[in-house]
């Protein structure tokens, strides 16, 4: 990468992150114990396939420390990089779809470009839903167990509630959102 390049990619990171930030405070709270439903992925999915997979997971951990550091609700340190840290760096997997992104942007074939997107943020969404899945698990089961609940389904269920409306509106928005304008694409 040269110079100007390198500084355009970490600027580019710097307020992808900070607009991931914002887009998580505007978003619906639905438990008391954190998960609500928000746009916040979306600018990690957009650094994905942008820059590749460097674009995503940095911007991912970028905006998980900003969560931290804002007041992230953190239990055990495991649990905070689960939630935090690990959730968000991962999205950034949804670069493994940019080449089918590119060709389809490439050769005007937006079905395969959208097709591409969607898997994408499917992908980088299920690996975060995991991640909250395992911190729930391991974190948060006292609550199953209290209730008389299988820890596993209760933290599958608990995570889905937030997760899959997270996972859909981010797929939209970004399927939206390049299939609009695939100059977004290039960097």
């Amino acid at each position: 990468m040269q110079r100007n390049e390198r500084l355009q990619f970490l600027i580019e990171v710097a307020i992808f992150s900070a607009i991931g930030f914002v887009l998580d405070q505007i978003s619906i709270k639905l438990w008391f114990q954190g998960g609500s439903i928000s746009l916040t992925m979306v600018p990690i999915v957009l650094m994905a396939f942008r820059w590749g997979l460097g674009g995503g997971l940095l911007t991912g951990l970028i905006l998980g420390i900003l969560q931290t550091f804002a007041g992230a609700y953190i239990i055990h340190p495991v649990q905070g990089f689960l939630d935090y840290i690990a959730a968000f760096v991962v999205i950034g997997a949804a670069a493994f779809l940019r080449p089918m992104v590119l060709r389809g942007a490439d050769s005007g074939v937006k079905g395969r470009m959208v097709t591409g997107i969607v898997i994408g943020t499917v992908i980088g969404g299920l690996l975060r839903y995991i991640m909250h899945v395992l911190s729930g698990v391991v974190f948060f089961g006292a609550a199953a167990i209290d209730a008389g609940d299988n820890v596993w389904w209760y933290s599958i269920v608990y995570n889905a509630g937030y997760m899959i409306p997270s996972i859909i509106l981010t797929a939209a928005a970004c399927a939206l959102l390049f299939s609009t304008a695939p100059r977004l694409l290039k960097r």
